[in-house]
């Protein structure tokens, strides 16, 4: 049987959104209720200023890594009923670094948990049918055959918000990628590009958000945490071709808000959306930047023609060999949105809050560098 938890066994509290409250951000930032998005250049980074749109039920598709953290943690604040569904493998809530006592046992007392495995679909019909839900966040969804039963469970469902990839696109000789350009229902990520056409075939309002790479505390995707654990051991860097590739990454935090700023925004439906940082950086230019955000000297980069090594099934680089960006204009321009973080501010923030703090997600592995590096001494000699 279906049973929503809520952590310390607390009744779930009723909020009124149009109040003067603030609360304390991962970073010490403060979070207010507002009309409006604003910026304003006094804040420090991190802090968000949200629209009152009244009260939600809401289900979040995972929650307890990296995105979902961030994001439910602004929907708790914003006054939203929020419940993770996840296999209950990992702490429904943890404290983040910078985050105060209060707000994590605010946070803490008002998450919802309901238990299961998504791919039981069966569980998925009852169990969201039993309970209802007003906005589902699907940020964890690979495949459109994992998304059909939580359509089928919730026939009123206000809107869908999925968590796509820029890796969808098909690659082009004309960067950057728009939301109109073509597709590759062949790539590693065709499973999202179904998901998206099933949503528009359903006639649920959805919503999807196509990032790039994406960065920040937390994050178990070997993105900033490969550059920072060679910078910090005092390794060179290697680094595949040219280094001249260029690339984007996007900070967690931006992205979690304009997950929350497309929540119940007309405009926002029936549409797609790439989100991402606002420049684009050049992989030699992104190992200068993790230097930098960690305080180390300017590293060494070693050039390398990948096709001259077999490294089996490991993974010698983080990133693809070859240029991907997107545009983020049609976010900027039509939800008014705007990337908070440049480069170099988010990977110290990530540096700060996570890997300076001595956490990490996956230990250190230089066996590929040192095939590449044996070789490069050998060339140099």
């Amino acid at each position: 049987m279906a049973k929503l938890v809520a952590l310390q066994h607390q009744n779930h509290p009723s909020f009124s959104l149009l109040h003067s409250s603030s609360f304390s951000d991962f970073n010490g930032a403060r979070l207010h209720t507002s009309i409006q998005y604003k910026r304003k250049p006094v804040q420090p980074k991190g802090a968000l200023h949200v629209t009152a749109s009244g009260t939600k039920k809401i289900l979040i598709m995972g929650g307890t890594r990296f995105i979902g953290i961030f994001l439910s943690r602004l929907l708790v604040k914003e006054g939203h009923q929020v419940t993770l569904f996840t296999r209950g493998k990992a702490p429904i809530a943890q404290q983040l670094p910078g985050e105060s006592d209060k707000d994590f046992a605010d946070f803490s007392s008002r998450i919802l948990h309901l238990k299961g495995d998504r791919k039981d679909f069966d569980f998925v019909k009852s169990s969201l049918s039993a309970e209802g839900f007003d906005v589902v966040y699907d940020i964890n969804g690979r495949e459109a055959d994992e998304v059909a039963p939580i359509l089928d469970a919730l026939p009123n469902l206000e809107q869908y918000i999925y968590c796509s990839s820029a890796g969808v696109y098909l690659k082009t000789d004309t960067p950057p990628h728009y939301e109109v350009d073509a597709v590759d229902p062949k790539s590693r990520h065709k499973g999202k590009l179904e998901t998206e056409s099933l949503l528009r075939t359903r006639g649920v309002n959805w919503t999807s958000l196509r990032p790039v790479y994406i960065y920040g505390p937390l994050n178990y995707n070997p993105v900033e945490e490969w550059f920072f654990h060679r910078l910090k051991a005092g390794r060179p860097i290697p680094v595949p071709n040219s280094g001249l590739q260029i690339t984007q990454l996007g900070h967690v935090k931006d992205l979690a808000k304009l997950f929350v700023l497309v929540l119940g925004n007309e405009k926002a439906s029936k549409q797609v959306f790439n989100v991402s940082g606002d420049k684009y950086v050049t992989f030699d230019g992104l190992a200068k930047a993790c230097a930098k955000a960690g305080g180390f000297p300017d590293p060494e980069i070693v050039h390398y023609n990948p096709k001259e090594f077999d490294f089996g099934k490991k993974k010698a680089f983080p990133f693809r060999d070859q240029h991907f960006f997107a545009s983020i204009e049609k976010a900027k321009s039509v939800l008014g949105w705007r990337p908070e973080f440049d480069l170099v501010e988010g990977l110290t923030d990530s540096y700060n809050l996570d890997f300076g703090r001595g956490t990490f997600r996956k230990e250190a592995d230089f066996s590929t560098d040192d095939i590449i590096l044996g070789k490069n001494l050998v060339l140099q000699s």
